[in-house]
């Protein structure tokens, strides 16, 4: 008999197999997406010190839309790149967390481009 796979172990396998081969640095940051069944959150890191150098979500007060959808993926996005380049940063490392680069992830990253984030 075929056993059911748990889908959140499955992410989290996949999202170690990125994080071994991508890593933020002070001159070029990671852009981490974290997209749940009710919020979207997206934060720049730089690894090699290990701090959040900006973050956006669905629960911030800028954000219209409060729910994980499309229309709030690009609110995020668009807010996610205002906050980056506020903070001069422009070219970023896009770590889409194990998730598939479709639907939510897809519209997050094309929203970030287009507020000016590099990657």
């Amino acid at each position: 008999m075929v056993s059911n796979t748990d889908r959140k172990m499955a992410r989290l396998r996949r999202h170690k197999r990125v994080r071994n081969k991508i890593q933020g640095t002070a001159e070029r940051p990671r852009l981490c997406v974290f997209k749940g069944n009710s919020n979207i959150v997206v934060q720049i890191i730089d690894d090699t010190k290990g701090i959040t150098l900006c973050a956006a979500s669905t629960l911030d007060k800028e954000v219209k839309e409060k729910h994980s959808n499309k229309v709030a993926a690009k609110e995020v996005g668009t807010l996610i790149a205002k906050r980056a380049t506020a903070k001069n940063i422009t070219e970023v490392v896009f770590d889409r967390g194990g998730y598939i680069y479709h639907g939510v992830v897809k519209e997050l990253a094309e929203a970030a481009r287009e507020g000016g984030l590099k990657f």
